[in-house]
């Protein structure tokens, strides 16, 4: 991420915490603005123990534990509170230690706020808008069975590559949060930013089990304090960041609409329910949908 984005933030505030709390024995060296790698090429880095902690969409994780697939369905999280109840209850703290096989363990989730369209040539207000529609989406299948339950073209690209599709017209759209939409500069090419909210995935700062298994037992614990205190301060200046995007993209000349979300969520109903022949992500469902009626 670029060092006024909210995740750099949060990974400076951890590294002086961690300095801090362990007095000088613990120091971490954060590298912004993809100076490491790809998402992907950091997480390889990181199984290897080359790369100790790495910020990364809860999206990427599905390929590692297919249980993380349940954080990328549409709709899933009914709003902001829901949650933070399910990623910092028993579900979430699941999820963090499901991967450590495949040597990554999950330290904390930070807010990425709810995925919503932007294009160039007209709003979203409708499913059927997205008809014969390329939308450029994450490396994810579920993303992909998302854009395609809601009758859209899903176009994997890399997100450092997207400006670029956007411009030539590889791509007619894309979809994400406010803050990402205003720092990438997609504002500028695309003038239509939809806000259907259709879906909200958490990333998840990850180290590598190789590095985890290092530390000390007391290590461990500093780091995992600084881990904990810096998502803390990572959704606060989230939420300024989404206001402060949605003013600026709007200054800048973007129509901000809000369609009405129902026919959005009864046209992914089928897609959600597919999921009932998985018993492991069809059981993640229900236990999120329970810790919802919980509040």
């Amino acid at each position: 991420m670029p060092t006024d984005h909210p995740v750099h933030h949060a990974m400076v505030f951890m590294a002086e915490r961690t300095a801090e709390l362990s007095e000088g024995k613990l120091k971490i060296d954060v590298y912004p603005a993809g100076q490491l790698g790809s998402e992907q090429q950091c997480v390889e880095l990181l199984q290897i123990g080359s790369l100790a902690i790495t910020k990364v969409s809860a999206a990427a994780m599905e390929s590692f534990a297919v249980a993380y697939k349940v954080f990328g369905l549409p709709y899933i999280f009914r709003n902001k509170e829901h949650l933070f109840t399910v990623l910092d209850g028993e579900i979430g703290d699941d999820m963090l230690v499901s991967t450590k096989d495949k040597w990554i363990r999950g330290l904390c989730y930070y807010d990425a706020g709810s995925r919503s369209f932007y294009t160039m040539t007209k709003p979203i207000n409708h499913p059927d808008d997205l008809a014969g529609m390329k939308i450029r989406v994450m490396q994810s299948i579920t993303a992909m069975e998302m854009i395609k339950a809601l009758g859209g073209s899903a176009t994997p690209i890399s997100y450092g590559e997207l400006y670029t599709a956007l411009q030539s017209g590889v791509v007619d759209g894309a979809e994400n949060n406010p803050p990402s939409l205003y720092t990438s500069r997609h504002y500028e090419v695309c003038k239509y930013y939809s806000m259907d909210e259709h879906t909200t995935v958490p990333d998840v700062l990850i180290i590598s089990q190789q590095i985890w298994d290092k530390l000390t037992p007391q290590e461990q614990k500093w780091l995992q304090q600084a881990a904990d205190e810096s998502a803390v301060l990572q959704r606060k200046l989230w939420a300024e960041s989404e206001e402060l995007s949605l003013s600026e993209v709007i200054k800048a000349g973007v129509q901000i609409n809000y369609p009405d979300k129902q026919p959005f969520i009864d046209k992914v109903q089928p897609l959600i329910e597919s999921y009932s022949s998985h018993p492991e992500i069809y059981s993640y469902i229900k236990r999120i949908q329970a810790a919802d009626k919980k509040n």
